[in-house]
């Protein structure tokens, strides 16, 4: 197994069912990958460090539905994994409120895989 199999990973997933543009898309990941690094600061200070030495590897992938994306954050909290749902505030292509990705690490890889096998690429 390589190294870069090992290293840490953080997986972005959208939702299908929006229709994002892809700059709303772009940011609601943005969004999504800040606040996952800030959680793994706070609680998993080690990984975090790796994750950023070894690239800081990110995935993007594509979710369903919302059921989806709530089946996917309960998945990552039950294996102790950093995790965030991005709300929208609502000001430009979905209402107020609406949930739009999930971010999901820095975590090392094969627990996200685990989790995000059955997702597609965005």
């Amino acid at each position: 197994m390589s190294s870069m199999d090992e290293a840490p990973s953080m997986a972005l997933i959208v939702r299908a069912d929006l229709n994002l543009s892809a700059g709303k898309t772009a940011v609601q990941c943005a969004h999504a990958a800040v606040q996952c690094a800030l959680e793994a600061r706070r609680k998993h200070a080690r990984l975090m460090e790796r994750w950023r030495r070894t690239g800081a590897r990110k995935i993007c992938l594509v979710a369903e539905n919302l059921a989806s994306l709530h089946r996917l954050a309960s998945e990552a909290q039950n294996a102790n994994l950093p995790y965030h749902l991005v709300q929208d505030a609502g000001h430009t292509e979905v209402a107020p409120g609406t949930i739009t990705v999930l971010g999901i690490g820095p975590a090392p890889r094969r627990s996200l895989d685990l989790i995000t096998e059955d997702l597609s690429t965005l």
